[in-house]
């Protein structure tokens, strides 16, 4: 394991951030104190990845034990590739090979540097996304700025919690990520991010998926019933 990692890396068990070449006093996402932080051949020997069954097509992946905020990334097998949507915060060997990983958005960019390099997947985000700060260590193969199609999963850029945030579909099912929680008792905007600029994007997302016929809806840590989380939805919006 340890000729895995060549250089030094950390992360938070607050929230699941990595950080590359460096080693601050405090995360530079939650902001919690070093003392929460191991480094990352720690955790892929302490936290695993489990993958949990959406549909015939698509998986949901998270760190076992859960590690702290870090949402849900997801896998998708298509045309002889797998394709991620995100990426776990801890490096796993034992995950099957990806091909490409597809971030939504910069905030949790994951272990995604150490699986870029041992599986020689090619990483993508916004433009706008990768020039963030909280970027700057990790290594993208594609910066895209339009929306496009790649081997059926759409991509759609709406901005709002981040600049570059962009969304998924595959199929029956979409992919938004922390745009929008799911709480015990309702859906609500993610609040780390600029008010206006997020309902804006939710604006623009309702134009998106009006009238396309979704089953489920992947998020940051939920997998649920479009028809439910649409009325939430539309309830934000009004």
């Amino acid at each position: 394991m340890t000729s895995i990692f060549k250089i030094e890396q950390y992360v938070c068990k607050i929230c699941g951030f990595n950080m590359i070449e460096y080693l601050p006093d405090y995360c530079p996402f939650c902001g919690s104190s070093k003392t929460n932080f191991i480094t990352a051949e720690e955790c892929a020997q302490n936290y695993k990845v489990i993958k949990s069954k959406v549909s015939s097509k698509v998986f949901q992946l998270k760190s076992s034990p859960s590690l702290g905020l870090e949402h849900a990334a997801y896998s998708i097998n298509i045309d002889n590739q797998i394709i991620w949507i995100d990426c776990p915060s801890t490096f796993s060997i034992d995950v099957e090979r990806m091909d490409k990983i597809l971030f939504t958005h910069h905030h949790f960019l994951g272990a995604s540097n150490v699986y870029r390099s041992y599986f020689t997947a090619f990483v993508w985000i916004h433009q706008k996304d990768s020039e963030n700060f909280l970027a700057i260590n990790h290594s993208f193969d594609k910066k895209f700025l339009n929306d496009f199609n790649l081997s059926g999963i759409e991509a759609y850029h709406i901005d709002g919690h981040t600049e570059g945030f962009t969304f998924y579909i595959f199929e029956d099912i979409f992919f938004i990520c922390d745009y929008i929680i799911l709480t015990e008792k309702s859906l609500r905007f993610n609040p780390y991010g600029p008010t206006q600029e997020t309902i804006e994007g939710a604006k623009k997302l309702r134009e998106l998926i009006n009238g396309k016929d979704f089953t489920k809806v992947c998020g940051y840590n939920y997998v649920i019933d479009y028809t439910t989380w649409k009325k939430g939805f539309e309830k934000l919006l009004f």
